[in-house]
């Protein structure tokens, strides 16, 4: 086989590495497949969260926006905070080592999630089960935002550039393979054992992952399988790769797109398993295991498909990469609707079947994203930027979208179920100059609906009637009140879901808009051009001017509750709308400032001249 050397300047030698890749075939295959496992595990420590939703968040008296907060933007800003200085690491850094590093955190963390309880420190003191899993989410955070960036750089100095699609789609279907493994795994396991076990076994096995990985898996030199040049591939500097990355029109449209999809994937994740039970009145397993798993496994066969098809596509139109994915970002809208709104048999098929079968369609075409990002972000990067790269789009989907995209869900649906307490019959005045308080809240529903879900599974001879069922709860719960439950529950969660699968629509017309741009910016990549930086200079102030005049917007004319009301009220003060508004705008203006100030400072520091790869030598 032919190799590929570094000369004395770093600059890699014409030897046939950009041909044929790094290593013998059947070594490639394995080290790909190792690299999907690391993510598989990502995804089910990740999604684990959602898995054990209904009886976690009744265990921790979370509404569903304290759900959003902890299953999203708890978990996504670490994660992305730390994944740029770790990709900047693994520009120049051993990648294997640092994966297997954050392989071991991440799964620790996982494991110890299941440690969450209510802890007296001392002096009075008390750490509530909820503030324990939050800090252990930030934990896992922090690790997994060591995967992607290195795994990514690895594949592409594995295989030459006509096969990083395939190769890259099939890493991507690490994010549905690992959701429903912890679908089909963790479910059953919850019902069996509880949530606290389901941390326990699915955590700890990474670390045994870990071990195998870096006994197994060689380090290639960088920029090993790209076409040959003189360039030396010492890092980019932050400004060289902030500047680079964003005078390409193709990849920043991409970066709104795939941004867009996350948004609208992480909210349904999040919050797919708590619409079940609610619909369905099925157990966390049950819906695990029977609906959630299989439309996932639909999801990962559209992943890698789309990926395959760009690839032989590809060779005739280059664009392809973009409408594929864009069109798939548009189908899966109407899909979405369909199995959300699936409440009454159709031609004699059960709701349920045709709730499963139509998230399964949505998942199977809008999936096909995840290839589509990774292809892009390689073909439009040299190897020197490639990681950085990748961490920032990683950076710009996780905080806006894992970020956002699960707080938003939950805020839309509490407002609304809020918003039908306060009309209904179950609100009563308090006393004089207090004002109205509720006889019924969101974790009262939610205990009520996991007490007749597991009633309903029991066998027959120990199975008690819903009355007597529920007034096992505490405080008692009648057959009237849980009816009304039932209902405003479902409801509310059917809306939140309704308005997330429409905003795909937006991210498909991004992809169509990436896909004008991407011969062009392709070609530039070939020659290691990267234009002057002006397009950086521009968007960095609108992104900068648009966070600063959104802060002083929210901060001018909203009055938010306070924090802890907001996202750790069990029963308190009502979630509004305005709650919503109000944190959805501080947190969208934090990341266009940060994001307008990195661009900003990319243009400045590099001055008038160009990104061109052959100054760099």
């Amino acid at each position: 086989m032919a190799t590929q050397a570094a000369t004395a300047d770093g600059a890699s030698a014409d030897t046939g590495g950009h041909i044929t890749g790094y290593g013998a075939k059947p070594y490639r295959s394995y080290v790909l497949n190792m690299l999907l496992l690391c993510y598989i595990l990502n995804f089910i420590d990740r999604g684990l969260l959602s898995v054990v939703s209904g009886k976690l968040k009744v265990a921790i008296g979370a509404s569903d926006f304290g759900w959003g907060f902890i299953s999203g933007f708890g978990f996504a800003f670490l994660y992305t905070i730390v994944g740029i200085p770790l990709a900047r690491v693994s520009e120049t850094r051993n990648r294997v080592w640092i994966m297997a590093i954050c392989l071991v955190l991440w799964s620790g963390f996982t494991a110890a999630c299941g440690l969450s309880t209510d802890l007296v420190i001392g002096g009075g003191l008390t750490m509530t089960a909820l503030g324990m899993l939050l800090m252990f989410r930030v934990g896992v955070g922090i690790g997994e935002a060591g995967c992607t960036p290195p795994s990514n750089s690895l594949i592409a100095d594995y295989y030459p550039a006509e096969r990083r699609s395939t190769a890259l789609g099939w890493y991507a279907m690490g994010v549905t393979l690992g959701t429903v493994a912890a679908n089909v795994i963790g479910g059953p396991i919850v019902d069996a054992y509880g949530w606290q076990a389901t941390f326990y076994i699915l955590g700890l096995p990474g670390i045994a992952v870990a071990v195998v990985l870096v006994m197994t898996v060689k380090e290639p030199p960088r920029g090993y399988s790209d076409p040959p040049t003189k360039t030396a591939y010492k890092r980019a500097t932050w400004a060289e790769t902030f500047s680079a990355m964003f005078s390409k029109p193709s990849y920043w449209w991409m970066l709104a797109a795939t941004t867009i999809a996350a948004f609208g994937g992480y909210a349904i994740a999040n919050f797919q398993s708590l619409y079940l039970q609610r619909t369905f009145k099925v157990t966390v397993g049950d819906a695990a295991l029977y609906i959630t798993g299989p439309a996932y496994i639909l999801g990962a066969a559209g992943t890698l498909l789309t990926g395959w098809l760009a690839e032989r596509i590809g060779k005739r139109s280059i664009s392809s990469i973009a409408w594929l994915p864009g069109i798939g970002l548009l189908l899966c809208v109407p899909f979405y609707i369909i199995g959300f709104t699936a409440k009454d048999p159709i031609l004699g098929i059960a709701p349920v079947v045709i709730c499963t079968l139509f998230i399964g369609l949505g998942h199977f075409v809008k999936y096909g994203y995840l290839a589509a990002q990774y292809t892009i972000t390689a073909a439009t990067s040299p190897p020197r930027m490639r990681a950085t790269a990748t961490a920032i789009l990683i950076f710009a989907q996780n905080m806006l979208g894992y970020g956002l995209g699960p707080l938003f869900a939950g805020g839309l649906s509490d407002a609304v179920f809020s918003e039908t307490i306060n009309k209904s019959q179950y609100v009563r005045e308090a006393g004089p100059g207090i004002g109205q308080e509720r006889v019924l809240n969101r974790h009262m529903c939610d205990a009520a609906l996991q007490v007749v879900a597991s009633n309903n599974k029991k066998p027959a001879a120990t199975k008690l009637s819903m009355d007597d069922a529920l007034a096992k709860m505490t405080p008692q719960m009648d057959v009237a009140r849980y009816n009304f439950c039932d209902k405003t529950n479902m409801d509310a969660t059917t809306f939140s879901m309704i308005v997330i699968s429409a905003i795909y629509g937006l991210g498909g017309i991004c992809f169509f808009i990436c896909m004008i741009y991407l011969k062009r910016d392709f070609e530039a990549a070939k020659r290691h051009d990267f234009g002057s930086g002006k397009t950086g200079f521009g968007l960095g102030g609108t992104f900068a001017g648009l966070g600063v005049i959104g802060m002083w917007a929210t901060w001018a004319y909203l009055k938010p509750n306070s924090v802890t009301d907001v996202i750790f009220r069990t029963g308190g003060k009502p979630f509004t709308l305005l709650d919503l508004i109000y944190w959805g705008s501080y947190a969208l203006s934090i990341g266009l400032m940060v994001l307008g100030g990195a661009l900003l400072w990319g243009r400045f520091k590099n001055g008038p001249g160009g990104n061109s790869e052959a100054a760099q030598t």
